[in-house]
């Protein structure tokens, strides 16, 4: 077997501990306008990155950012004309972090940067300051921005959007609620697993996947009991960073692609649709993948030697035992709509292409009614 060359971009400067977030103000040094792109809860953390510059804050970020959001962000950049941008959030924050230092001083729009490597290279200095440990997007050279009008997610990557420094910092999340960060956990393991089981699967990042998932499989029922459990937050901080890093040379697989529909359909937050679909991809992998799987397996204490069926039920278990609700007609799924979810899954060959094994419309759509 051949191995494809990889390419490999992580941000210049790495922070990770508990109160690391007051390093951002020494690190921008004289940054004279910052704009600070956050929500309406991380905004609050902003006083905690220590910055001396003129401070703007845009928190109108919501959980799936569309092309309204990066437009009503770009707009706020222009008037501030920062020399820092710092992104301070989960994912889609950073996401929306990452393409305002590239576009708002560019003449490219966001349909001109889509795809890989379309960023003309000019751009602001960016700090990323991660608040959930999830997406990774802070390891990063990708952003998904939601377009409501074709209800698929846009995808841009570039090296230029890779952060200048990027901080892990436990403390900043304390406060995720004890649902998000089962979702949220599963999804950085998602990351991990499905670059791991992928058809670009790569030794270099087979490393950096297995430390992932191992800690996931660690701490996250621990953070989920006790979400002031500095050494497990920080341990699913580094493991979301690892998926981050998993997702540039390698990328995901069927799992993501089968999780989107939920996001941009349901409005299901990412980390939840990818919670709900990654026990039914993992099993049905299993067959092309049985040695990885069980070692995932293995890691995440499902047990040994498992069946199929067994693998599953295990996995669906996991998800459970963290207090995850796996039906998707819980999550407002119909029926009826499930043929059209699978068909846009199944048309995202950005994705399905690096499953280990081809999935048909009929085995998504069979995932989906599993799930439902």
């Amino acid at each position: 077997m051949t191995i494809a060359p990889i390419t490999l971009h992580q941000p210049r400067r790495l922070a990770v501990g508990a109160g690391t977030v007051a390093d951002v103000g020494a690190w921008a040094g004289d940054a004279a306008t910052i704009l600070v792109i956050a929500t309406p809860v991380t905004a609050g953390f902003a006083d905690r990155l220590n910055l001396s510059g003129r401070v703007t804050v845009f928190d109108a970020i919501p959980g799936e950012p569309d092309i309204v959001t990066l437009d009503a962000a770009l707009d706020a950049a222009r008037r501030a004309r920062p020399d820092l941008v710092v992104g301070l959030g989960g994912g889609s924050v950073l996401d929306v972090a990452k393409l305002v230092a590239v576009l708002w001083d560019s003449e490219q729009t966001l349909a001109d940067v889509a795809g890989p490597n379309r960023v003309a290279g000019r751009r602001t200095r960016l700090a990323q300051v991660a608040t959930t440990a999830g997406t990774g997007s802070e390891a990063g050279i990708r952003s998904l921005i939601t377009d409501p009008a074709k209800g698929n997610k846009i995808a841009v990557e570039s090296p230029h959007m890779i952060a200048d420094f990027a901080v892990l910092d436990p403390e900043l999340t304390y406060s995720v609620p004890p649902a998000v960060t089962a979702a949220t956990g599963v999804d950085a393991m998602a990351h991990c697993v499905e670059a791991f089981t992928n058809r670009r699967a790569h030794p270099m990042i087979d490393g950096f996947a297995r430390m992932g998932f191992r800690l996931v499989g660690k701490y996250l029922a621990r953070a989920v009991r006790d979400g002031a459990d500095t050494e497990a937050r920080e341990g699913l901080m580094l493991a979301s960073y690892y998926g981050g890093i998993c997702l540039g040379p390698v990328n995901t697989a069927a799992g993501h692609a089968i999780a989107y529909p939920l996001g941009t359909r349901l409005r299901l937050p990412h980390g939840l649709a990818n919670a709900v679909i990654f026990p039914h991809v993992l099993a049905f992998n299993r067959q092309v993948a049985a040695d990885k799987t069980a070692e995932v397996a293995e890691a995440l204490g499902l047990g040994e030697n498992l069946s199929t069926e067994a693998l599953l039920d295990t996995a669906c278990g996991f998800c459970r035992d963290l207090g995850i609700e796996m039906s998707l007609a819980a999550h407002g799924a119909m029926a009826d709509d499930l043929p059209l979810y699978a068909g846009e899954a199944h048309a995202n060959r950005r994705l399905m292409d690096n499953n280990p094994i081809d999935m048909s419309v009929e085995d998504v759509l069979a995932i989906y009614k599993a799930a439902f």
